[in-house]
């Protein structure tokens, strides 16, 4: 008789300011790109659910925004809703902060995760740190503010010790059957990764131009043999932002297409014929229905 092995499955919530590298380290953590990253803040908006699983576990990673205190409005007072929600119903948090950068931001959010949840101290972008000294200096510092239940320093960008980090979380997790088919790497359709596609190079090519409110929505997205036929449209909020993303004799929404296409390739297996439009569609932001999507 063989002996049983117990399996482990749970929560895990990414929490950090924006920019620390939250969605780059799901998108390694899982091993397939599926939450956009961007160096602009507040590219994440939904709970993005990241899915692995092995012979022993099974971590369902939950990508959430930088939390946001500069803007108000509704979408933002929806985020945060969000990031909280996330940290009280995970089982693990990793709190991620960028090598020898600690300021009241990330004190701020790391005062917001309650005493008893276990939380993960991860240390990114060590590329930037050049000296051991330095580094540990740092986490000793951090560790004031909190007793976290493990440490791991990472390097989200070149997937540098992902396979700790995964191990470190399972010891975190509880004994559990799993949530999702084991070949599952997200709750999230095909027709919503394409989106995020779109708006990922939307801010990645227009840069700083063009505030991040920018949303898009996907009109059609037919699969026929041999190929899918994408019809969408870019969301902006003021007439002037229109022109930003065009771009002159229409270059920089042909360029954002092109590259949104390939990817959508890459991620669907499959021939794209993409069609985008830019259209002022303002007060989205503050739009009940789209606020409700932010929950789905």
């Amino acid at each position: 008789m063989t002996e049983e092995i117990d399996f482990k499955s749970g929560f895990i919530s990414i929490v950090g300011r924006p920019n620390v590298g939250k969605s780059t380290l799901v998108n390694h953590l899982i091993g397939q790109k599926i939450s956009i990253t961007s160096k602009k803040a507040q590219t994440t908006r939904h709970k993005i659910k990241g899915v692995f699983t092995d012979d022993n576990a099974q971590l369902i990673f939950i990508d959430t925004p930088g939390f946001q205190t500069t803007y108000q409005n509704a979408l933002n007072q929806k985020l945060n809703d969000n990031v909280l929600t996330a940290i009280k119903d995970a089982d693990v948090v990793l709190f991620v902060v960028e090598t020898n950068r600690f300021g009241e931001a990330d004190q701020e959010i790391l005062e917001k995760i309650p005493p008893h949840i276990k939380t993960i101290l991860v240390v990114n972008k060590i590329d930037k740190s050049k000296q051991e000294l330095e580094l540990q200096n740092f986490i000793k510092d951090v560790q004031q503010y909190r007793s976290f239940v493990d440490i791991q320093i990472v390097s989200a960008k070149h997937g540098h010790q992902i396979k700790d980090l995964i191990e470190k979380i399972k010891k975190q997790l509880p004994t559990g059957m799993p949530f999702y088919p084991e070949d599952m790497l997200t709750d999230r359709s095909s027709r919503f990764l394409v989106s995020e596609i779109i708006r990922e190079k939307v801010f990645r090519y227009i840069g700083e131009e063009i505030p991040y409110l920018v949303n898009i929505e996907i009109h059609s997205f037919e699969v026929q043999p041999n190929i899918i036929r994408i019809n969408a449209s870019i969301l902006v909020d003021k007439a002037n932002h229109k022109g930003m993303i065009i771009g002159k004799n229409g270059e920089k929404l042909k360029k954002i297409s092109t590259e949104s296409r390939l990817d959508m390739e890459k991620l669907l297996d499959s021939k794209v014929f993409l069609q985008t439009w830019v259209k002022v569609k303002s007060g989205w932001a503050d739009d009940i229905k789209f606020l409700q999507e932010l929950d789905s």
